[in-house]
């Protein structure tokens, strides 16, 4: 009879193995790299997860509930302007890239430059955030629209994709020069055009 899932050591291999994935990357790690990085047995890789792609998947979608969970309030927190909710966001995630020291990126943006064209699967689950991240940025530029801090012919859709492939493009040539001078770009010079 097969031993019952242990919560515990999928979310080991998530976090530990989601690790090992976002430091090297998919196709430089092997299934070996993760089990070991999470202490666990080759074999019991597979008693959670069918194929390293769906890993990913798993993996992505854990890191970015990660940053919702830590970050994600303050787009709904109504006592903040709507635009400056949108600043807070990204003013965090730059100090998330800056605690790392600008070496590992984004992994959303990683996995979609390593995978889009290679898993359908990660696609997927990167297509899903993607919309999950513009639609709480779309939710404050509406919300500013109606207070009349932002154009009303302003199309939010569009501009929240512009926002995140801007953030996305800074974070990535942060992590190629390994300083967070792209970032605080995005922050100081392209956020703001943007939204003011």
């Amino acid at each position: 009879m097969p031993r019952p899932a242990n919560p515990e050591v999928r979310n080991r291999l998530l976090s530990e193995g989601g690790r090992v994935i976002h430091e090297l990357g998919f196709n430089a790690c092997g299934v070996q790299d993760i089990v070991a990085a999470a202490n666990v047995p080759k074999g019991s890789f597979y008693s959670y997860f069918d194929s390293k792609e769906v890993f990913a998947a798993e993996v992505v979608e854990a890191y970015w509930e990660s940053i919702e969970s830590r970050h994600g309030k303050v787009m709904y927190d109504a006592r903040v302007p709507p635009l400056t909710r949108i600043e807070r966001l990204f003013d965090w995630l730059v100090e998330d890239h800056a605690a790392q020291e600008f070496r590992l990126g984004c992994l959303v943006g990683n996995l979609s430059l390593e995978l889009s064209n290679t898993s359908s699967h990660v696609r997927s689950a990167l297509e899903g955030i993607m919309k999950r991240w513009e639609g709480m940025i779309v939710a404050c530029l509406d919300e500013a629209k109606l207070r009349q801090e932002l154009s009303a012919d302003t199309d939010s859709h569009q501009l929240a994709a512009v926002i995140v492939e801007a953030f996305e493009g800074a974070v990535l040539r942060s992590k190629v020069e390994r300083n967070g001078d792209a970032c605080r770009r995005f922050l100081h010079l392209t956020l703001k055009r943007l939204l003011y």
